[in-house]
């Protein structure tokens, strides 16, 4: 990486790896002691690396080995049309704080501290101040530049060459991964162009220990059978994935399975969630304040507590809705992408729509499974129309006697930012003002959910 740990020139996030990849090679292929192959293989931001420059080599790599990483890290920082808010932050103090002794584990909590207060400081133009104490190109283009699709980050996607790289690849990720729905496009851009990437998913967050031996053994035995003519370990299937919930794995010839069918559960009135056509009803309510933004507990998170959290302190907030099912008599297989159609209707045109949905065990506890965000325009937030919301990729057992439950809220902080209910940039936004939300749920306007189930 250019300009980290001794190296010359300056670190600019993202930008400068295709160049510097594409010099790399042509650096180590023209060394005695190489043969003129090349293989990678790394993790996150070592995975991203890997896609910036190997598709345009001239000759592609042996193999490529993809951790927890996707070719385009801009919709990774603006998933949902916001922003990453606590990934971008603690990995703009990550990496500002690297090279130094003030990461070590006796001054972490402090610097936790400073993360959270910068994470809550106004305007987020200025949080690498609060959290790093100077400040951070990359933060302010970050929050500057926001949003996916804008022209300065155009050079870090790399997508649209995926279909054309013909180098082995193998993948590991995990269902509570940061980057997992941007890997899992990948892999289906591969296949869909009729290469044969292999995949591996686990029951992993982004950086989980618990991933590292699978993900280590992954690579090597991948590198062993491209530069060394080991097979033995390809003789598996080409996907392997972790069925939460059964606590086993399944091996699949493709994602998502072909034996997945629809399920669609619908909001009905008085808090309940099933396969009835909502009767007529008014809608539910309720109201999003950013002075108290809603809180986010769990789930694919970079920082903090991840994966399944109870939501308990969640569902109490009155700017909260449940839609709970009934018990299951049998156990339900999900597999794949479930997604939202949500009939949403704002006061001010603004607002953002989270929706998520968890496990309700036989005690009562609630775990979030799977959720997502999207921020709304004005045409969006009509509610005239519903707003489709492809919830993050799972494989989940909800057991015999479990129930399933969607919460519909308009705020998950600090993981995104507070919507300030203006619609000004997030860079300078100040000034709040409450969004007051309708659910619709009736005969014209039906929400609900559409879940893929494996028989």
């Amino acid at each position: 990486m250019r300009g980290t740990f001794g190296s010359g020139g300056r670190f600019e996030a993202f930008h400068r790896e295709r160049a510097d990849g594409l010099a790399t090679a042509e650096w180590i292929r023209a060394q005695p002691w190489c043969d003129g192959r090349i293989a990678t293989a790394g993790p996150s931001y070592l995975g991203y690396t890997q896609w910036a420059f190997a598709p345009y080599l001239e000759e592609p790599p042996a193999a490529m080995c993809l951790g927890v990483t996707g070719s385009n890290f801009d919709l990774a920082q603006y998933d949902g049309g916001t922003l990453g808010l606590q990934t971008s932050l603690v990995w703009t103090v990550q990496t500002g704080l690297q090279e130094t002794n003030k990461w070590g584990p006796l001054a972490r909590p402090l610097v936790n501290r400073r993360i959270d207060a910068g994470l809550r400081s106004l305007p987020l133009g200025e949080a690498d101040v609060v959290s790093l104490g100077k400040p951070s190109p990359y933060w302010r283009e970050v929050v500057e530049h926001n949003g996916p699709g804008s022209e300065f980050w155009s050079d870090i996607d790399h997508s649209a060459a995926v279909a054309g790289t013909t180098a082995p690849i193998s993948m590991v990720t995990g269902w509570w991964d940061i980057f997992l729905p941007l890997q899992l496009a990948d892999f289906k851009t591969l296949a869909a162009a009729g290469r044969s990437p292999r995949l591996t998913v686990g029951p992993w967050n982004h950086g989980d220990p618990g991933s590292a031996k699978t993900m280590v053994h992954d690579q090597i035995s991948f590198l062993a059978a491209h530069l060394q003519g080991d097979t033995t370990g390809l003789r598996r299937a080409p996907i392997r994935i972790f069925l939460q919930g059964a606590q086993r794995w399944l091996d699949l010839q493709q994602w998502p399975p072909a034996e997945v069918t629809e399920r669609r559960l619908h909001l009905l009135p008085a808090g309940r969630l099933g396969a009835d056509v909502p009767a007529q009803s008014g809608p539910d309510v309720f109201t999003y304040d950013p002075a108290d933004p809603t809180p986010n507990v769990g789930g694919a998170v970079f920082a903090g507590k991840s994966k399944q959290q109870d939501q308990s302190t969640v569902e109490r907030r009155s700017d909260v809705l449940t839609f709970t099912g009934p018990a299951l008599t049998q156990p339900l297989d999900v597999v794949g992408d479930v997604v939202a159609e949500v009939f949403v209707q704002t006061d001010n045109g603004f607002g953002d729509l989270v929706v998520r949905l968890c496990d309700v065990d036989r005690a009562g506890r609630s775990l979030n499974v799977c959720d997502r965000i999207i921020r709304l325009t004005p045409e969006m937030a009509a509610g005239q129309q519903p707003v489709r919301l492809q919830l993050w990729p799972t494989a989940y057992r909800f057991r015999t006697g479990h129930r399933l439950r969607v919460q519909v809220a308009g705020g998950s902080f600090p993981r995104y930012p507070r919507n300030h209910g203006f619609g000004e940039p997030t860079a300078t936004a100040v000034a709040m003002r409450p969004t007051r939300f309708q659910i619709h749920h009736d005969p014209d306007r039906p929400s609900g959910l559409i879940l893929p189930v494996l028989p």
